[in-house]
């Protein structure tokens, strides 16, 4: 089980997600943004607002973050991977989406460590 980290997130765009997640198996932890939060927890993967994907990026570097959105855009979207989140998605949330972007991050967290491995 990914110990998944829902950060700084409307309340109710936490509940949706945090639904999904248990439809496939999967248990969150719900946090406000603090710099005490970022620092202390060892997620396997994170999914926040755009807004928070720097601050994450820097306090959980390695660890992949989720850009989450009530309104999907492409705009948003390729900004998203364009600054380095892992992905994106948008509400409302389906179990079969969320079990890929799952999928989808963890095998990119796993190539980026044997990338750095490799490389020290």
């Amino acid at each position: 089980m990914a110990r998944i980290l829902l950060f700084g997130l409307e309340v109710g765009v936490a509940e949706e997600l945090s639904n999904a997640l248990r439809q496939v198996g999967e248990d969150s932890q719900t946090a406000m943004p603090t710099p005490e939060t970022i620092e202390q927890g060892q997620f396997d993967l994170v999914f926040a607002p755009a807004g928070h994907l720097a601050s994450l990026q820097e306090g959980c570097p390695g660890v992949p973050v989720v850009v989450v959105s009530r309104v999907p855009e492409v705009s948003a979207w390729l900004e998203a991977l364009e600054n380095g989140a892992a992905d994106y998605c948008g509400a409302p949330f389906e179990a079969r989406q969320v079990r890929w972007l799952l999928h989808s991050a963890m095998k990119q967290a796993q190539l980026t460590l044997a990338h750095r491995m490799a490389a020290a």
